[in-house]
């Protein structure tokens, strides 16, 4: 009996009931719906300002996608999952304040530290804020079945709270070198956030493609309860999967600190809208068990190049919020007529 019952739950638990051929195909296609688009801002730029194909902006724009491109990934990892977490947006920023406040010294500085451990724990100690702001979410969505929206929503509210009362208002600019190190050094005439941003993305894809745990991220986001009677451990995969993307919004405050030489008292703020539409505009599924990391990758890369044709092309930034929501409003309607999903 045992038999007959493994194979139905099994394909139950796979991400899309569509055919082994025809799927992978229509996913490959979609992976690189945006290269066009992207291809076309490349143009419009060009038009707008010849400064938009030299060098210095182009980088520019790479290295400003890549503290966006990791929260974007830790976001895509938690909507595959079928969970979504709202606070990445304050972890990156309270988790650089809550290190350096461990470490930096109590007196002769703008920002007065505890002094309790020595500077090189920094950025151990942020991605470790990271992981247990994560591991908490988990806790909350996971073991006391609360809201996952409201549960992350709560968090966000409280975690910016606390970087404000840390670091009382004010922007942190006594950052060490060890800490700013990622965040401003250039490896082959590349900024390393750049490198350290493609590498996570392409060990992500590789994770989900081809590794076991990674795979299953589709199933769960697709039906969890298949999933676990195929005999995945649901609460513990999508725990750690949280933790990640702690870890995650942890690293791109690290990248973000060395590349502007500052925590900002209001770094991260608002950037959860730009986190989704990056991601719902790359073919991230909000309902779970759907997209790619390249997808999400070309998402960062295509909100990243609208804003800086608008930039060029003289748009004052103030505009950048309605636009983001445009984005996502536009990829919703088009993913719900394409998908033929009700987006409930």
């Amino acid at each position: 009996m045992t038999g007959t019952a493994s194979p139905p739950a099994t394909e139950a638990a796979r991400p899309a009931p569509a055919g082994p051929h025809h799927r992978p195909g229509l996913a490959r296609w979609r992976d690189f719906s945006l290269i066009p688009v992207i291809f076309v801002l490349g143009v419009i730029g060009f038009i707008v300002s010849p400064a938009f194909l030299t060098r210095d902006n182009l980088v520019g724009v790479i290295q400003q996608s890549t503290e966006l491109g990791l929260l974007v990934l830790g976001e895509a990892l938690i909507l595959i999952s079928g969970r979504m977490d709202l606070s990445l947006e304050s972890t990156i920023g309270l988790a650089p304040v809550l290190a350096l406040w461990l470490v930096m010294p109590a007196h002769g500085s703008r920002f007065a530290g505890l002094e309790l451990l020595p500077t090189w724990t920094a950025i151990p100690l942020c991605l470790a804020v990271g992981a247990a702001v994560g591991a908490t979410n988990g806790f909350l969505i996971l073991a006391l079945r609360v809201n996952g929206f409201i549960a992350t929503l709560g968090m966000l509210t409280m975690l910016r709270g606390l970087q404000v009362g840390i670091s009382e208002g004010r922007s942190l600019v006594d950052v060490p070198d060890s800490f700013a190190y990622l965040g401003r050094a250039d490896w082959l005439g590349v900024p390393a956030a750049v490198w350290i941003c493609l590498a996570l993305f392409a060990l992500g894809g590789a994770a989900l493609g081809y590794f076991r745990h990674g795979r299953a991220l589709y199933a769960i986001g697709g039906n969890p309860e298949a999933a676990r009677a195929a005999g995945i451990r649901v609460d513990r995969i999508t725990w750690i999967v949280l933790a990640i993307g702690g870890v995650l919004a942890a690293f791109a405050g690290i990248l973000y600190t060395g590349h502007y030489g500052a925590v900002s008292a209001g770094q991260g703020n608002g950037w959860i809208f730009q986190v989704f539409a990056a991601a719902v505009i790359g073919g991230i599924g909000l309902k779970g068990g759907r997209g790619t990391l390249f997808g999400a990758l070309t998402g960062v890369l295509t909100l990243q190049l609208v804003i800086n044709v608008m930039t060029l092309g003289g748009v004052p930034p103030l505009w950048t919020q309605f636009l983001n929501g445009m984005i996502i409003i536009v990829a919703l309607v088009v993913s719900r007529y394409t998908s033929g999903e009700k987006q409930d």
